[in-house]
């Protein structure tokens, strides 16, 4: 047998063109989820400006046709289709209380929902389920609500639950003075400055 131990053996491996490929396709997978996520971060930031408005018109559209706000309307239970309770009207007192965030249907700040979906201004239920009472989820997973007197705002305010410090940040830049305590977008009564590790519970003026 002829065997020779002088002769080097081939090495295999990647050459330097290979890896630049590789490298090459990484970045650019890379860079696409990036852009994926920061199109679908701009997406719910949309979301979140467009349901204020919406809220807001729908609460607008209500008192105007009616005379009353919506969750304060003191007739509400005899002028709409669906199943209703005498304990569904609001006061009449020309404000919506209660907490945004309320779990209580007595609640005026939750029957707002049921009188603006039996007025058919939102989608959703008009009956005694919860579903009736119940606020909208926003973009980021939190509650979209009324309040009164939020922070330092004065009258009713919007209120979008659990938003992120950073998307905080970027609807007060883009709607406001930046600050959260003070102008027409709210989150805070006194901090100066929004941290992006917290979650906030934005206001809106309405």
């Amino acid at each position: 047998m002829n065997m020779s131990f002088g002769a080097k053996r081939r090495q295999s491996g990647f050459t330097l063109v290979e890896i630049a490929i590789v490298l090459v396709i990484v970045g650019l997978l890379i860079g696409g989820v990036l852009k994926g996520r920061e199109m679908i971060t701009n997406a719910k930031i949309k979301r979140i400006e467009n349901d204020f408005a919406g809220v807001s018109a729908a609460i607008y559209a209500y008192q105007d046709r009616y005379g009353v706000l919506p969750g304060d309307d003191p007739s509400a239970s005899t002028r709409f289709p669906g199943t209703w309770r005498a304990s569904d009207n609001g006061n009449g007192n020309g404000n919506i209380s209660g907490g945004w965030s309320s779990t209580n249907n007595a609640s005026e700040s939750r029957k707002i929902w049921k009188h603006l979906r039996g007025a058919g201004l939102i989608a959703g239920p008009v009956d005694n389920t919860a579903a009736s009472y119940q606020q909208p989820s926003n973009a980021f997973g939190g509650l979209v609500g009324i309040d009164l007197n939020v922070y330092n705002l004065s009258g009713h305010n919007i209120v979008f639950g659990e938003i992120p410090g950073d998307i905080a940040s970027i609807l007060e830049s883009r709607g406001d003075d930046g600050v959260p305590s003070s102008g027409s977008i709210q989150s805070h009564a006194s901090q100066t400055a929004y941290d992006i590790q917290t979650r906030y519970d934005v206001a809106y003026r309405q």
